[in-house]
């Protein structure tokens, strides 16, 4: 039912997320904790590390979009409450350099999910693609970049150049307006069911859910897929 909706939709501009949709940020992520520990020699297994981090980080995230935690707060409180929940003593000083490092070093890790090409390719014949993320601006254009798919898109909206973050209506206000376009002509592609998919619902703008781990959600009014390449067959 939604399947045909959507194929009479007259839709013209494509937004995707990029962390967690396009961009693979936990296999990025973790090999630049790769990387991290052995510059540091950080005496832990990193199996344990990751297991602890990915849940706090997680919450920081929801903290950060709820404007309940800064960019500084994030990046620093995630690391130190990963420590301390492993009990491994730390310096201050070190949290700081892993927290700048690890933003720096991010970028050069750049897998992509499956399909990514191909979905981007049959999309961009037909659409305007553009990206909306929450995630911080200095690294997200050099994602873009180095993994080879800054092409496929004209704009490229951060929660940081709009004052606030998915899913504050704001953000996508700002991104229609700024492509020029109305919300009957967008469609919005995350992983994020708070973020991405409710946030654009809540603007009036159709939504198709990245569910990589299939995991159940009462579906109403948006699409879900647990491949990219499934989208080809809504758009």
């Amino acid at each position: 039912m939604y399947k045909t909706y959507l194929k009479y939709m007259k839709i013209k501009h494509v937004f995707f997320d990029l962390d967690h949709t396009l961009w693979d940020f936990e296999r990025n992520s973790n090999l630049t904790f790769e990387q991290l520990f052995d510059k540091y020699d950080i005496q832990l297994k990193l199996e344990n590390f990751l297991k602890t981090y990915s849940p706090i980080n997680f919450a920081y995230w929801k903290k950060y979009r709820e404007e309940r935690v800064s960019k500084e707060a994030l990046r620093y409180g995630r690391l130190k409450d990963t420590f301390d929940a492993l009990n491994y003593e730390v310096t201050d000083e070190l949290i700081y350099q892993l927290s700048h490092d690890y933003i720096a070093i991010l970028p050069s890790n750049n897998h992509l999910f499956d399909g990514v090409f191909e979905l981007l390719d049959y999309l961009s014949s037909k659409y305007n693609l553009h990206i909306i993320t929450n995630g911080f601006e200095e690294v997200q254009n050099l994602k873009l970049q180095r993994s080879g798919i800054q092409k496929y898109f004209n704009e490229v909206v951060t929660s940081e150049s709009v004052g606030v973050k998915k899913p504050n209506p704001k953000v996508f206000q700002y991104a229609l307006k700024k492509v020029s376009t109305s919300a009957e002509q967008a469609i919005m592609i995350g992983d994020s069911l708070e973020a991405d998919i409710i946030g654009a619902l809540n603007c009036g703008i159709a939504s198709i859910h990245f569910n990589l781990h299939n995991e159940k959600f009462e579906q109403k009014n948006y699409v879900s897929v647990s491949s990219l390449l499934e989208i080809k067959q809504y758009l």
